[in-house]
């Protein structure tokens, strides 16, 4: 039985639904804009949609907030405005709290960066990929190099510190020294953060039905190798597979999913994860992914699509499907505090992992190794749950 010492860090996470141009690579829950986005309206359903969710988190203060999407920055700052009067009337925000924006590096998106951080925003992830306009053609995004370059500095000139960038490798033709060129660039626009992550096929993308010629595997290997060998030269340190930080900038948001915290999830589509400890359980609640669908919910109840108590088996798959992305491991009692279970409990999987030189398991700490990380899902293949139905996502992003 599950036995909860206590309770995880809380964070808000709020999906915007539309984008200018739906991304050929991209499977997130994102919808080509129509006609004119519905601010207001959409802020008052996501109001609302917290407002049915409030029980499950009275007095717990809330460490984080990510808005991601879809295109967060595409709402107006008076409309962000209105959200966050809403959010601070309802919610305990911790005095340091991570708020992260995503942002495209579009000219309108620009404009609005300094009211953005006028309303506390202090954390933005700019959606580059790559500073290639072949590439960013090949990828279908709306931007060039110079505006992406701008951005940036525009962001900077608003006063984030806080940046992340957002950067893919393994492109259709890419070089190694293309690759190179673009984390090259990245550096020199002095980011906090970097997300360099290769550009994967997806299901139901238009590059599942399109595939185009990706680089070969010896390629990719030589990729990244010599990336992570500049991003090392230059002071980011890896902390998750894809994730590189100069020392403090981790993204607390991401972190907290990986160590398998809580979170509230509003808007079409997000996820939520809490866990309650009066009934000793975790409960996952996942919303409708049509932005139609809800904003046409007659109330909050309609916008929610499912809901799960997650089982002691699917709720430590859980725990190892996000921890063992962490580079630097985890202490194994936090396997204990997220989960309600002592370590005991996976002792047969971790045995077998650490036979297959995946884990080092420590006294104290379990860190995947490098094999592990490479063979991720063979990993975390041996804590699967032999009758999982999970439907996980964690709203992750940059």
């Amino acid at each position: 039985m599950q036995n909860f010492s206590e309770l995880p860090p809380l964070g808000l996470y709020i999906h915007f639904p539309w984008c200018v141009k739906k991304c050929p690579y991209c499977d997130f829950n994102s919808h080509a804009i129509q006609d004119k986005v519905p601010e207001l309206e959409y802020v008052s359903c996501l109001l609302a949609d917290l407002d049915q969710q409030l029980p499950q988190v009275w007095g717990r203060s809330i460490n984080s907030i990510f808005m991601g999407g879809g295109t967060p920055s595409l709402f107006s700052a008076n409309a962000l405005d209105e959200l966050f009067s809403g959010l601070r009337a309802r919610l305990n925000f911790r005095p340091d709290i991570e708020i992260t924006l995503e942002a495209n590096p579009g000219t309108v998106e620009q404009e609005k960066f300094s009211d953005f951080y006028d309303l506390g925003i202090n954390r933005l992830s700019i959606g580059v990929q790559s500073f290639n306009n072949k590439h960013l053609q090949q990828l279908g995004r709306i931007h060039n190099a110079k505006e992406a370059i701008k951005a940036i500095e525009v962001a900077h000139k608003a006063g984030f510190e806080k940046l992340n960038i957002d950067l893919m490798y393994g492109l259709p033709g890419q070089s190694i020294g293309e690759a190179k060129g673009d984390l090259q660039m990245a550096l020199a626009m002095a980011p906090s953060h970097l997300s360099h992550y290769q550009l994967t096929i997806e299901p139901n993308t238009w590059f599942q039905h399109h595939p185009p010629i990706l680089p070969d595997d010896d390629r990719l290997a030589d990729i990244e190798e010599s990336c992570r060998e500049l991003l090392e030269q230059n002071e980011f340190e890896r902390y998750e597979i894809s994730a590189f930080a100069k020392p403090e900038q981790q993204c607390e948001h991401n972190t907290n999913y990986w160590e398998f915290g809580d979170y509230l999830g509003i808007g079409a589509g997000a996820h939520g994860k809490i866990t309650h400890a009066p009934n000793q359980q975790i409960q996952r609640n996942w919303n409708v992914k049509n932005p139609r669908d809800y904003l046409q919910a007659k109330n909050a109840e309609q916008r929610i699509s499912g809901e799960q108590i997650l089982t002691e088996k699917e709720a430590s798959f859980e725990f190892f499907l996000n921890a063992f992305r962490l580079v630097g491991g985890f202490d194994s009692e936090l396997f204990q505090r997220r989960c309600g279970l002592p370590i005991s409990y996976v002792e047969a999987a971790l045995q077998i992992a650490e036979s297959k030189g995946l884990i080092d398991w420590g006294l104290k700490r379990i860190t995947p190794t490098e094999s592990g990380l490479q063979y991720l899902n063979d990993l975390t293949g041996l804590f699967l749950p032999d009758d999982s139905a999970n439907n996980v996502d964690s709203n992750q992003h940059d």
